[in-house]
């Protein structure tokens, strides 16, 4: 039985979001089974808009704002057919193409969390707004809707080219294995380069992280012995990678010993080796490290942000 996928691709009229429409038609596999709805939140009404409606004194101002909702809402009409229509231009099925145009309810994070409750495969979002420090503070809808998405895969379309090239990040937790088993059910059989990538701290990081010092030295034994345990994470990560349909010489492995940041190495990793893809889990070894996702794919998030990322 084929299981069919469904995306929810958010766009919000500007042309970084068709960015994420292209990465869409020239990532996704082009098959029946994949369902793409088109979201958008349309708020075309100031806050202060009902109060004016009020007024007797407002009556110009309100045909005036209303006139304005009414250009505002053909021209997002116009822009979602203009995104659907790249999807149709890269094969995707005109009747398996959905477009939403949901008017503002609750607020534009909340509303679209309401709608990933109904039964999607993943959501596909843009980065705007992510790669500074302020977007944490202030909290953009993306970095909302990373806190809040937790009960489904999230992928963060990034300005690097939409290569088949994936690199998942991975350790011997759960989570890793979660994501690889998401990410070869919706694109296992369509040609798909992967490198299985993971990292060991330099002994040196971790002594410093935790008492503040860094004068040990890791022993070729205890490398040896950490690599022993990934090379059986590895096995069964490319087990599922060509159970799926990924070809077995079109994955690769590799490991970096004594690195003092994983989510740099990761990162270093992508650009060295063209990869337009990361997929990281979204919780860690530990339960300590879950800051809204694993500490490590949270980092990536930000470090690698010209890059496409899959939190899972």
């Amino acid at each position: 039985m084929t299981i069919q996928k469904k995306l929810l691709v958010l766009v919000d009229g500007s042309e970084r979001s068709i960015q994420t429409v292209n990465y869409v038609k020239d990532f996704m596999p082009v098959d029946e089974n994949t369902h793409i709805v088109l979201f958008h939140v349309f708020n075309g009404m100031p806050e202060e808009y009902p109060a004016l409606t009020e007024n007797p004194n407002c009556h110009s101002e309100v045909r005036l704002l209303r006139e304005r909702q009414a250009e505002q809402q053909r021209a997002t009409r116009e822009y979602l057919e203009r995104a659907k229509n790249i999807l149709i231009s890269g094969g995707f099925s005109e009747r398996l193409i959905e477009i939403k145009f949901h008017s503002l309810k609750q607020g534009v994070a909340r509303d679209i969390i309401k709608e990933a409750k109904k039964g999607y495969s993943a959501v596909v979002l843009r980065r705007r707004g992510m790669g500074a420090l302020e977007s944490i503070i202030l909290g953009s809808v993306a970095v909302k809707l990373l806190q809040s998405l937790s009960f489904i895969p999230i992928i963060i379309v990034g300005q690097t080219p939409s290569v088949k090239k994936l690199l998942f990040a991975v350790d011997t937790s759960p989570a890793s294995m979660k994501a690889v088993e998401c990410t070869a059910s919706l694109l296992g059989g369509n040609g798909y380069e992967a490198c299985i990538f993971h990292t060991i701290l330099s002994v040196e990081t971790i002594d410093f992280q935790l008492f503040g010092k860094n004068d040990l030295e890791m022993s070729n034994h205890c490398i040896e012995a950490l690599k022993s345990k990934a090379a059986l994470t590895f096995k069964a990560v490319k087990d599922m990678l060509t159970v799926s349909g990924f070809e077995s010489e079109k994955i690769s492995e590799k490991i970096i010993t004594g690195v003092s940041s994983r989510s740099g190495a990761i990162v270093e990793e992508a650009e060295g080796g063209g990869y337009g893809t990361i997929v990281v889990g979204r919780r860690g070894l530990s339960k300590v490290e879950a800051f809204f996702m694993g500490r490590v794919g949270h980092k990536v998030v930000y470090k690698g942000k010209k890059f496409t990322v899959w939190v899972i």
